[in-house]
């Protein structure tokens, strides 16, 4: 029987992460050979892997990083099964560890297949679910790559990358502000310019619908009836739906008996609530046509041409759960 020292046990701990007794078992039944011990650490972490395959993995880490170079960035969320364990510090330090391997990388195929200290990315989380007890894997995985990019993550559970079209001397805030936009309120799209106008008409329809049948029980309880609005998106406001509505805040401001003279003071704020009451889709899926999360009296929009030639080109979130 080989002599298993400290040292053997230690040296084992610190390239698997597994605890001490199972590294010391290991090593006794590899007979101190210290590649057969990993194997078999790893053995037992595909057995494991098996058993709880099945298992929801919906917490862990997320992390973005950025190159040097500022022209590319990743996310990665590295899922587990318990909060308790996401939260663990050797659990984000992999976490990071293993979002610098992703940089090199162009896929999630890519990147489960690059090595990682000697074995793959892959084999490493059949390893740590052996370790740890819990289905570790690989969530989602997000590659930006842009003139300038920049991140920014909430406390590990969100992480957002912003792509800038050039690298102006405020790009590294304007892209954090932007990617904590992301993270915040959750954009699918950069503009309603982007919209398809069958999704947003069906949308419509849906929503429509969704208020009308909450204003009946509304109404049968004798409370306020909720503002049913005749559009949701920007890109349905024509200039000829503008210039009716124009048309109506005017005979209502008639009709209130507002001198005529006062009404251009009045109008542009009665049109810019119209146009807020029919744009919510946009307020929640277009990330430039958003309320800006640090100034809601503009917009993302706003907020990037006053920083001067510069424009988001794209952007990618990752959220747990």
């Amino acid at each position: 029987m080989a002599n298993i020292t400290a040292a053997d046990v230690s040296k084992l701990r610190k390239a698997t992460g597994a605890g001490m007794m199972d590294c010391k078992k290991a090593l006794v039944e590899a007979e101190g050979d210290f590649d057969a011990a990993i194997k078999i650490l790893r053995e037992k972490g595909q057995k494991i892997a098996d058993k709880r395959a099945d298992r929801e993995s919906a917490e862990g880490a997320v992390i973005a990083k950025v190159n040097d170079t500022k022209n590319k960035g990743v996310i990665v969320s590295l899922n587990c099964e318990t909060d308790f364990v996401g939260k663990n510090e050797s659990f984000v330090s992999l976490a990071k560890e293993l979002a610098e391997v992703a940089l090199n990388t162009s896929s999630k195929e890519e990147f489960l297949a690059s090595d990682f200290n000697g074995m793959t990315v892959q084999e490493k989380l059949t390893e740590q679910t052996g370790v740890i007890g819990e289905k570790i894997e690989i969530g989602d995985f997000k590659i930006l790559e842009a003139p300038f990019v920049g991140s920014y993550i909430h406390g590990n559970k969100i992480g957002a990358l912003t792509g800038l079209s050039t690298a102006i001397e405020s790009a590294e805030s304007l892209a954090k502000d932007i990617s904590m936009q992301v993270a915040s309120m959750g954009a699918t799209t950069l503009s309603y310019k982007d919209f398809d106008p069958e999704y947003v008409a069906s949308e419509t329809q849906a929503r429509i619908a969704a208020i009308e049948k909450e204003n009946i029980e509304l109404g049968r309880l004798g409370k306020t009836l909720k503002n049913v609005p005749q559009f949701i998106s920007r890109s349905q406001l024509t200039d000829e739906i503008i210039a009716q509505a124009e048309e109506k805040l005017k005979a209502e401001l008639k009709a209130e008996g507002k001198p005529e003279q006062i009404w251009d003071r009045i109008l542009p704020g009665k049109l810019e609530r119209f146009i807020s009451d029919n744009t919510t889709l946009d307020q929640e899926q277009c990330l430039l046509d958003q309320n800006f999360i640090k100034d809601e009296k503009k917009t993302v929009a706003d907020y990037v041409q006053s920083l001067g030639d510069v424009s988001v080109v794209n952007f990618e979130r990752i959220a747990l759960g």
